[in-house]
Parts: C-alpha cells; sequence; structure tokens
C-alpha cells in the first residue's frame, strides 16, 4: 500500500518546464548539426556551383571519374573536353575539379623521376 502511494506520488508531479525541457536537447542537437553538417556542406555546393559556372575554353579539369583534361567548348549543360587524340562531351554536374595546368605538370614530372630511379 506504501509503495504503491508512492508510485503515484512520483507520476503524478508536475513538469516545471511546461514540456519544453524535452524539447531543448533537440534544438541544441540540430543546431550543432547545422554548423557542423550542413553549413558548411552548402558552403561547398556554392563554391563548386561558381566554378563550374566560370568554367571557359582552355581550362584544365579533372572529372569525377579521375580524367583529367582541357575544355575545348562549353554549353549551358554540356562541356567538351580535349584528351589528347579524344574528345569527348561531358556533363558540367560531373566536374569536380579545375586544376592548375603548371601543378599537373609539376606532378607528372615527379612521377617520372620517380619512375627512373
Amino acid at each position: 500500500m506504501f509503495f504503491e502511494s508512492l508510485a503515484y506520488a512520483q507520476g503524478t508531479a508536475p513538469d516545471p518546464t511546461g514540456g519544453f525541457g524535452s524539447l531543448i536537447p533537440l534544438v541544441i542537437i540540430f543546431i550543432i548539426f547545422y554548423f557542423l553538417l550542413i553549413r558548411p556542406q552548402q558552403k561547398r555546393q556554392k563554391e563548386h556551383a561558381m566554378m563550374i559556372s566560370a568554367l571557359k575554353s582552355g581550362d584544365t579539369i579533372v572529372t569525377n571519374g579521375g580524367i583529367i583534361g582541357t575544355i575545348t567548348h562549353v554549353d549551358n549543360k554540356f562541356i567538351e573536353l580535349d584528351l589528347g587524340q579524344t574528345r569527348v562531351r561531358i556533363y558540367k554536374g560531373y566536374i569536380a575539379d579545375k586544376i592548375d595546368p603548371d601543378s599537373l605538370l609539376a606532378v607528372s614530372s615527379e612521377t617520372s623521376e620517380k619512375e627512373n630511379k
């Protein structure tokens, strides 16, 4: 009998925060996710879109598949990419990054020097 009244007394205690106390941790978690995950991803997407819109003929790019080539023609949604002896059309969304041709030459010369040793 004593334990039953104690259990009822514990269950009927009013919530001093009015129910918002359980919502506060969820709001804090959402704020943390926003600043650590969502906002940086939106920033990267915006920078990538700006980079793609600024592409022009003569730029050297790398695709998501790892193909490196020089742009010969730019359309609204596609680019024409020169791969040396071959030209291909690629959707702009599959461009990973614009690279500096000088840095590409430096990397290829380092690789050839290591192979010669």
